[in-house]
């Protein structure tokens, strides 16, 4: 039990701090200065810890996994979007 609280505290926390970067993006539209090289490797990346989390039954690689794709892929479809 302690460690699924670790690992859900740990997945929030990682989680969130993409909160920051997603509002400026979509407030600024301005995506020039985020790396699309990187950003669609990591939102693949991502996308792998998911199923990874799903092919165990992890419920934090799951939750954060999945908030996280969300977010890093909102990055990635504003940076295709507006370059």
């Amino acid at each position: 039990m302690q460690t699924e609280i670790v690992g859900l505290v740990a997945a929030f926390l990682t989680t969130v701090a993409f909160l920051p970067q997603v509002i400026h993006t979509i407030r600024t539209r301005s995506t020039r200065d985020i790396s699309l090289r990187m950003y669609s490797l990591y939102t693949a990346g991502i996308f792998l810890w998911l199923m990874y989390g799903l092919l165990l039954g992890d419920v934090p690689l799951i939750a954060s996994n999945a908030v996280t794709l969300l977010l890093a892929g909102t990055i990635l479809a504003l940076k295709l979007r507006h370059g």
